[in-house]
């Protein structure tokens, strides 16, 4: 994987890395793959919290474009759609478990309560 650009944006708490990869004579890389190298390109980064965007694969050709957002915390991560966490929740550790336990204030009021019936 070759890094194109590098940008820390200090706004949002993250850093931004457009790459570009080369995957001559191997299938194209999966996003949990892409995460992974990334992950090893930014030390010290959590991967809790890295979104891959953009990723592109050229027709006939072995070159995977796109773009990874290393964000610092989980409340820089806010900043990001929900869609994008729908995406990348598969690839979160524990996340999965612990959201689908998890019930909004909103569901619980309107569940019905024992002998409410």
């Amino acid at each position: 994987m070759e890094i194109v650009s590098r940008t820390e944006n200090k706004l949002l708490n993250r850093v931004e890395i457009d790459f570009k990869w080369n995957h001559k004579s191997t299938k194209t890389p999966s996003k949990k793959e892409v995460m992974d190298l990334v992950k090893t390109l930014e030390p010290g980064s959590n991967p809790d919290f890295i979104v891959v965007k953009n990723c592109k694969t050229r027709y006939g050709q072995a070159l995977t474009t796109g773009q990874a957002l290393i964000y610092e915390t989980a409340a820089a991560m806010k900043v990001e759609p929900e869609y994008i966490h729908e995406r990348h929740k598969g690839f979160r550790s524990g996340n999965a478990s612990e959201e689908a336990s998890e019930v909004s204030p909103e569901e619980a009021a309107e569940e019905p309560k024992e002998g409410d019936e």
